[in-house]
């Protein structure tokens, strides 16, 4: 269980003083000032509970609290004050959504009850949404069985989205990265009102008339409207919506908003199927990366970055034979390169070299009048 509890007060005798009393009974961190506990909070991992002083200078524990709210809604909050003002309790409540209101001085045996009490809340808090989301999973999972019962080629391609969708939330920082795991197990469920000859196309990247077309982009909007239906998914429901729309505003929907204005599950999802379409098409997953990188305008650029640390070595890197005539900088040998010369084998660039204009230079000269590895095995970086 998480007994982390945060104190935030701009006096440190009485920060040294919950320290000290409340040892033994929870984990303690301290923070002198609002600035100070805001850091902590949005920099640490999650805090069960956070008590803020009400008067502090700057910005008062309201504020505070209301800022904790923002930062890490399931952290149970607690303000503690020797003003036992009315008017600033129910503002503490309505603004910080407070669970407790204390005063000081607080005896450190009633402290120890409301914190005890406070931590058990978080408990609750947090077993009650694994329970919805676990309830959710599970009714969304036999949504996507059925999707691959009905068209068992488009849920593949779920399915194979499926293992990047959590790590490239987390690197792009997604609050609800659950959320964007289950609009990625449901984005195609409208392909279950297009033509099978409509579907065959866009699978094989093929050109779509207009008809076809037209059918074509009412897929993201009748899976947003039937997952609309379950209760707490709207979020999910517009990262589907938008699933087909470009970082620069283009594509479908037509209008609405583009950007960093786009939910951050629609961008994901935009990145993860056209990566998807490559590789199924046969790219290697680094080429299909990088032809994601090549184009302009279509993409959120730190999903793209999200993603190439996500597919890791992988992703960043390929490893081919090619002609001397062809090596460019930024490439890294993958062997040794050798010289013949007057019947000596000589090195003339380890692998592990990164080639340079003035290496590129020298391999062209030797290959004129020399014996030289050609081809060689080279890694190609994504941006090369």
């Amino acid at each position: 269980m998480n007994k982390r509890v945060l104190f935030i007060d701009d006096d440190e005798r009485i920060l040294a003083g919950f320290r000290r009393n409340l040892h033994g009974h929870f984990e303690v961190d301290v923070a002198v000032g609002p600035e100070a506990g805001l850091a902590k909070v949005r920099d640490n991992p999650p805090y069960a509970v956070v008590v803020s002083d009400l008067r502090m200078p700057g910005m008062d524990g309201i504020a505070v609290l209301a800022k904790v709210r923002e930062l890490r809604p399931d952290t149970v909050r607690v303000m503690l004050t020797g003003f036992a003002e009315l008017e600033a309790a129910i503002a503490a409540v309505n603004e910080g959504n407070i669970f407790r209101f204390l005063t000081k001085p607080c005896e450190t045996g009633y402290l120890v009850g409301a914190l005890t009490a406070a931590v058990e809340q978080h408990r609750l808090v947090l077993a009650e949404r694994e329970l919805l989301e676990g309830t959710l999973r599970g009714s969304l999972k036999m949504l996507s069985e059925v999707l691959s019962l009905l068209r068992p080629e488009v849920y593949g391609r779920a399915a194979r989205i499926a293992p990047y969708v959590r790590p490239l939330a987390k690197l792009c920082g997604d609050p609800s990265a659950w959320q964007t795991e289950v609009a990625a197990m449901l984005c195609l469920m409208g392909y279950i009102v297009l033509p099978e000859g409509v579907v065959s196309k866009v699978e094989r990247g093929r050109q779509l008339s207009a008809e076809d077309a037209a059918l074509y982009r009412q897929h993201a909007e009748v899976a947003a409207k039937l997952v609309a239906n379950i209760p707490r998914m709207g979020q999910v429901a517009k990262s589907i919506a938008y699933q087909e729309k470009n970082f620069d505003g283009t594509g479908f929907p037509e209008g609405g908003p583009a950007g960093k204005e786009l939910p951050l599950g629609a961008r994901i999802l935009r990145v993860l199927l056209d990566f998807d379409r490559l590789t199924g098409a046969g790219l290697a997953k680094a080429e299909a990366y990088k032809s994601l990188k090549q184009t302009s305008g279509l993409y959120d650029p730190d999903v793209l970055a999200a993603l190439g640390e996500v597919l890791g070595e992988e992703g960043r890197y390929v490893i081919v034979k090619m002609a001397i005539k062809n090596l460019r900088e930024g490439m890294v040998l993958a062997e040794d390169i050798f010289v013949t010369r007057g019947g000596q084998v000589m090195k003339v660039l380890p692998k592990g070299y990164e080639l340079s204009d003035v290496a590129l230079a020298h391999i062209a000269k030797l290959a004129r009048y020399d014996s030289i590895t050609d081809p060689v095995t080279v890694i190609v970086p994504s941006d090369v």
